[in-house]
C-alpha cells in the first residue's frame, strides 16, 4: 500500500492533534524509509517480475531488517528515542503502532512475503494486489476516510486544510493511481533511488499541517 499507509497518520491526527502530521508520516512510512537504503546497500533483495501481481511487477525476495514484524517494532522504539529527542508531544505506544500498522496493511496487499522476524520466519500476505480493482476500492476507500477524518479533526478548532495540503493528496493520489500502468522499473538500483523520494513525504506532510487556514 502506499496512500493507505498514508491515511492511517491522517486518521491517527484524531487521537494527537496536537502531534505534527509530518511525524505521524513518518511513522506509518518509516518501513518504508529504511527499505531503498538497504536494498542500495545489497542488505535487503527485490526482483522486477512483470506480472507478479497485477498491481506491482515487484517480488520482495527479502527484506527482513525494514519489513518483518519484530523489525517495525524495533523501528518504532527508534522513532519513539527520535522524537523524545526532539520534545514531540507524541504517545510512545500510539507511534510504536502507527509503525506496526505498516506491517499489518502490507499483509493485507503483499503476496506472502511478510516475515515475522529476520531469519527462517513464516510469511505472510492476503494478496490484495493480486487484483487492481480491489486494490484501488479498499486503498482508494482508506485514503478518502482519513482526508476527511484530518479535515475533521481541523474543524474542532475552526480551521480548514490549505493548499500545501491539497497538493499533498493531489500528488500523492496521482503516484498511487498511476502504479498498476507504469512501466517497470529497468532495474533494483532505480527501485533504490527512486523510492528514496518517499522521504520528500515527511517535511510536505510537516509543512502542510503547519499551512491550515481559519475559517
Amino acid at each position: 500500500m502506499f496512500v493507505g499507509h498514508l491515511a492511517i497518520a491522517l486518521t491517527a491526527k484524531r487521537a494527537a492533534p496536537n502531534v505534527n502530521l509530518g511525524w505521524l508520516m513518518a511513522s506509518v512510512s518509516a518501513l518504508d524509509l529504511v527499505w531503498p537504503i538497504l536494498v542500495l546497500a545489497g542488505v535487503e533483495k527485490v526482483s522486477i517480475v512483470p506480472g507478479a501481481t497485477a498491481f506491482t511487477p515487484l517480488v520482495f525476495d527479502s527484506y527482513p531488517w525494514s519489513h518483518s514484524l519484530v523489525m517495525s517494532v524495533v523501528w518504532g522504539l527508534v522513532l519513539v528515542g527520535i522524537a523524545r529527542a526532539a520534545r514531540v508531544p507524541a504517545s510512545p505506544g500510539l507511534l510504536v503502532a502507527l509503525v506496526v500498522s505498516h506491517w499489518v496493511l502490507d499483509v493485507i496487499s503483499h503476496a506472502p512475503d511478510m516475515p515475522l522476524w529476520p531469519g527462517n520466519s513464516p510469511r505472510f500476505g492476503l494478496a490484495l494486489w493480486n487484483s487492481i480493482p480491489a486494490t484501488l476500492i479498499v486503498e482508494g476507500a482508506m485514503w478518502i476516510a482519513g482526508v476527511i477524518m484530518y479535515k475533521s479533526v481541523l474543524a474542532r478548532t475552526n480551521q480548514r486544510p490549505g493548499w500545501p495540503f491539497w497538493s499533498f493528496v493531489a500528488v500523492c493520489t496521482l503516484m498511487w493511481a498511476a502504479g498498476p500502468w507504469s512501466p517497470p522499473p529497468p532495474n533494483v538500483t532505480t527501485i533504490g533511488l527512486f523510492s528514496l523520494v518517499g522521504w520528500i513525504v515527511i517535511p510536505w506532510a510537516a509543512w502542510a499541517d503547519r499551512a491550515r487556514k481559519s475559517g
